[in-house]
């Protein structure tokens, strides 16, 4: 289970592309992963097509596993840990190191 969501702004926490931050562009929670903006670029080889007859290679963003994400908490400018809490009968997400309510 995971409390990040479309459009949060996360940092990678292992691997090449440590310490990078962008925002969450898609989320398969049933595969344990997420697009991220700007993270985890590969070569990805195109078949010529009528729309682009020479084919080539494009780089493009590949899915990054959750475990590898933390959100970003730009108060504190590093990576926490979220949890949730219940405030006025509505179920909100916190930031564990401070409490304070993060994004809608």
């Amino acid at each position: 289970m995971t409390r990040l969501r479309m459009g949060d702004t996360v940092v990678v926490r292992t691997g090449a592309d440590r310490g990078k931050t962008g925002r969450i562009l898609s989320l398969d929670k049933k595969a344990g992963k997420a697009t991220v903006e700007g993270v985890n670029f590969k070569w990805k080889h195109i078949r010529p097509s009528q729309e682009n007859p020479r084919g080539g290679r494009v780089q493009r963003e590949y899915p990054v596993d959750l475990s590898n994400l933390a959100y970003w908490d730009a108060e504190s400018s590093r990576g926490v840990r979220l949890g949730s809490a219940v405030q006025d009968g509505r179920k909100v997400r916190v930031a564990r190191p401070t409490g304070k309510v993060v994004g809608g």
